[in-house]
């Protein structure tokens, strides 16, 4: 087998022609695979019916109509809650219009110094001054204060932009230098590069379509990070100065959407964590299993004899109705199944196959392995290559169920409520049609045989006996079409509770009950925010969290160029903190930053990280409109120079507000007596003047002198 790069990086052990050394893994992968088909039937069949109300197909198996039903109507009632439910998972996720996810530092980081600071030698004009405090090691007296202006200052401000030139330095910061820490330096490096290879790889349409699987049938699963290789498109000039195509492959991270029937994971797993196996079936035509040969450590042989021995694709009994295929007689299903098996196998079995394992393994030990298998030949086998080893599978359940890996959708939680939706329409339908015609009582006795008793206007009838009008008469059946509507909106309601999804978020009009008053309709809209809060919180913890987490990994093991991302950082999911309504976050952060205006308060408050939460709120992206600290300092300069700029002229132009002021001439001094103030608030004037510079007489930080 020829060697190349591993498509997850590293260089695993291989089985050299895998075909032939281990015909016997193929079994193993095959005994397990119908192992985890076998434990799944049950969801199977869950998922099924929850395709066929999603899609609005009665259950062939199931639904039987009689003779006087004619109504087979099929409310979509089921496909208006998973959308109105993925909806609004997307718009919390993404209402920022990033991936949400960040990295910290961790409380008490580990392994790096606890303190550093940014290396800013000050000039000489500052180091003139004093400044400094009692203890500090340096040569001036206690209580003296900086003297430097504060335009000199040097700010830190805008940390993802400055930190990659910034000299770091171990060790406390003296006065008057920017102290940080190396842990949230290597926490926004990671957090940056993890967003970048997120956005590269079109992650949020992969987090979308898991989303959509998890509303439905309960369960959306995602695969990887894998190693991708994603071509750049660039133009050059060549020497002769003609611009030239020159694209080039750059190596990142990619996940990508698993379907939930193409997932079998271990039957006896409650989680992910503790399952020994994960098996992924693959579709693939005549192009893809070819194009297999291209991929680091695949059997080029084995897949060469596999194409040539014919499709071995079969048909599960769920693909017709899930692909649509529809069962059409010409349809011919030329495709390969492919079997790509992640997990655990025996140190023992392995050594049988020919794989070369680290040293001091016994027998009984196991060791994971990726395997790729089609029918009885085996087209890949090597060692997990991911350190620590992982299976790169994340499920995420809509609603948790605590005694098997695949959750439970909104399609399922109102079957019932579907299915009644459906039975009492199609009862109030057939029961109108019937009420709005006649039923006719004939007494053939009265009329002359042979006629034809087909009913249209103008018709005649040759009576030969009895009496008039009592030959032919109209029936007409009683309307109880308003108890089946009735009981068709008890129906409806009973889908909402089910479902915690009130038909008022996917546009009902003319709410009844709770939801005619305003505050019957907030707490609608509130009940279904905690139902969300749920969805979300599973979506931080089970999906976020765990994605974030690998991708860490990735970048530690295999992103050698990136600098300055190795500390003790922790993956932070953004998702729950966006579930709160929009309109009550933006009311308490607006109170805040109201709060905030205090003097007293504003020191203990993070003012930029308040601004930001804020423009999220209202689905604003902080980065392009909130400044960092280095623009908020230069705009606060700017702002300041025009206010003084504006100060200035009105004193110019009014000589008289100076004396009305209490502003008096040269010296600062006001003239007059301040005026008496009796509330206590303090209403006195303080006269302007310039501060005593550090040696003058009046400076608080000079030595006392003694007198003579």
């Amino acid at each position: 087998m020829e060697l190349e790069d591993d498509e997850f990086g590293g260089e695993p052990s291989v089985v050299d022609d895998a075909a032939e050394k281990a015909p016997g893994l193929a079994g193993l992968i095959q005994e397990r695979f119908r192992s985890a088909e076998t434990g799944r039937l049950n969801h199977e069949r869950r998922w099924l019916q929850s395709y066929k109300n999603f899609r609005g197909t009665f259950n062939d198996s199931t639904t039987q109509f009689k003779q006087s039903e004619r109504s087979k109507v099929f409310l979509k009632i089921t496909k208006t809650k998973v959308l109105a439910a993925y909806g609004q998972i997307v718009d919390i996720l993404f209402a920022n219009k990033k991936f949400p996810l960040s990295v910290e530092p961790t409380p008490v980081p580990e392994g790096i110094a606890e303190f550093a600071h940014l290396e800013t030698p000050l000039d000489e004009a500052m180091s003139d001054g004093p400044f400094g405090y009692a203890g500090d090691g340096r040569q001036v007296p206690p209580g003296a204060t900086e003297a430097m202006p504060l335009n000199k200052k040097d700010f830190l401000g805008g940390l993802r932009s400055m930190f990659g030139n910034a000299p770091i330095v171990e060790g406390p910061a003296n006065m008057g230098e920017p102290q940080i820490s190396p842990a949230q330096k290597a926490a926004l490096n990671m957090e940056k590069l993890i967003q970048d290879q997120l956005l590269e790889t079109n992650a949020v349409n992969v987090l979308r379509a898991a989303v959509f699987e998890a509303a439905l049938f309960g369960t959306g699963i995602v695969k990887g990070p894998l190693n991708h290789n994603k071509t750049i498109s660039r133009w050059q000039r060549d020497e002769e100065g003609n611009r030239v195509y020159s694209p080039y492959e750059m190596v990142c991270p990619r996940i990508e959407p698993v379907s939930v029937w193409d997932f079998h994971p271990d039957p006896s797993a409650t989680s992910l964590e503790d399952a020994e196996y994960v098996i992924q079936r693959h579709r693939m035509n005549r192009q893809q299993i070819t194009a297999l040969q291209n991929k680091p450590y695949f059997d080029k042989e084995a897949i060469a004899d596999v194409v040539a021995y014919g499709p071995n694709y079969t048909d599960r009994y769920y693909e017709d109705t899930v692909r649509n295929d529809e069962n059409d007689p010409a349809y011919q299903d030329n495709r390969y199944e492919v079997l790509e098996y992640w997990g655990v196998l025996d140190a023992y079995f392995a050594k049988q196959i020919g794989m070369e394992l680290p040293g001091g393994m016994e027998d009984l030990d196991q060791v994971q392995i990726n395997a790729w298998i089609s029918g009885p030949t085996v087209l890949r086998c090597v060692l997990n290559p991911f350190t620590p080893a992982r299976i790169p599978f994340y499920a995420l359940p809509f609603e948790i169920n605590p005694y098997n890996i695949f959750g439970v959708g909104v399609a399922e939680n109102m079957e019932d409520a579907q299915l009644l939706m459906n039975g009492h329409m199609r009862m109030a339908i057939d029961n109108l049609a019937l009420a709005g015609n006649l039923v006719f009582d004939v007494d053939e006795a009265s009329l002359v045989p042979g006629q034809n008793f087909d009913i249209f206007p103008g018709k005649i009838f040759r009576r030969q006996s009895g009496v008039t009008g009592t030959a032919i008469n109209g029936l007409k059946f009683p309307n109880t079409a308003g108890e089946n509507i009735q009981m068709y909106q008890i129906a409806r309601q009973l889908a909402d509770e089910e479902t915690g999804i009130p038909s008022i978020m996917h546009g009902q009009t003319g709410v009844t009950g709770t939801g005619r008053t305003a505050a019957g309709l907030s707490m609608l809209l509130g009940s279904a925010g905690l139902s969300m809060k749920t969805v979300i919180k599973n979506v931080d913890d089970y999906l976020l969290k765990p994605l974030g987490e690998s991708y860490f990994q990735w970048n530690m093991q295999f992103k050698d160029d990136a600098p300055d991302i190795e500390g003790d950082l922790e993956i932070k999911p953004r998702g729950a903190a966006a579930v709160m309504q929009k309109e009550v976050r933006t009311q308490r952060l607006t109170a805040l930053l109201q709060t905030v205006a205090n003097p007293m308060l504003a020191p203990f408050i993070k003012i930029p990280n308040l601004i930001k939460e804020l423009a999220i709120s209202q689905d604003i992206d902080p980065d392009k409109l909130v400044n960092d600290m280095n623009e908020a300092a230069i705009y606060a300069e700017m702002l300041k120079g025009l206010q003084n700029a504006q100060q200035g002229t009105g004193t110019q132009g009014d000589p008289a507000g100076q004396q009305q002021a209490g502003v008096g001439g040269a010296g600062g001094v006001p003239q007059g007596s301040p005026p008496t103030d009796n509330s206590g608030v303090g209403n006195g004037t303080i006269g302007t003047g310039v501060a005593p510079a550090a040696g003058e007489s009046g400076f608080t930080g000079n030595a006392p002198q003694l007198e003579e």
